[in-house]
């Protein structure tokens, strides 16, 4: 997995190859053949293991401080320059390959959107958001606000500052109350 993850971070999915990653492991072609048919189901395989790591999503009792920490993870990412290059290849290879883009989606992005409508339902139920709140809509303000701003590729693999990290969060606060049915 380790070879595969170095591959993928330095050549990217379209460069890498079942040869180079058994190159990289010290092992023979058979080997790595013998539990994955191809590239994709290897890229696949490693994307669950990544994605079952990821620090689940806070559950401090109050919305902000889980909005908080949820911004605070998804800008620690921006410093992670791997990440950013394997996402950004991944989501271009998703363009180009339907099958391929599904398959990431059930794997990375729906765990990921359920755990974050969990989050939003308790602070509906703590009466910090609206009884009519649209979840899927707020979903869609708390995870593209919190990673697509920190993860923006052409800007500097740093984390955001907490000035930034602060204004942040009080756009998504604000963007939450508003996502009403």
């Amino acid at each position: 997995m380790q070879a595969a993850l170095t591959e993928l971070t330095e050549g990217g999915y379209a460069r890498m190859s079942m040869d180079a990653v058994a190159r990289r492991a010290g092992v023979g072609k058979a080997a790595i053949y013998r539990r994955w048919a191809s590239k994709e189901p290897l890229v696949l395989d490693l994307l669950t293991r990544l994605a079952d790591q990821a620090v689940p999503l806070p559950n401090t009792g109050t919305l902000r401080e889980d909005v908080t920490r949820f911004v605070a993870y998804a800008s620690a990412l921006r410093a992670d320059l791997g990440a950013i290059r394997i996402l950004a290849d991944l989501t271009a290879e998703a363009t180009r390959n339907r099958p391929f883009a599904e398959a990431i989606h059930t794997i990375a992005e729906q765990p990921r959107r359920a755990a974050a409508a969990r989050l939003l339902q308790r602070a509906v139920q703590r009466g910090e958001l609206p009884a009519d709140l649209d979840v899927d809509l707020a979903t869609d303000c708390l995870v593209g606000l919190a990673y697509l701003r920190p993860l923006t590729p052409w800007q500097p693999a740093e984390p955001i500052d907490t000035d930034t990290r602060a204004r942040l969060v009080e756009v998504i606060m604000a963007g939450l109350r508003a996502c009403r049915h």
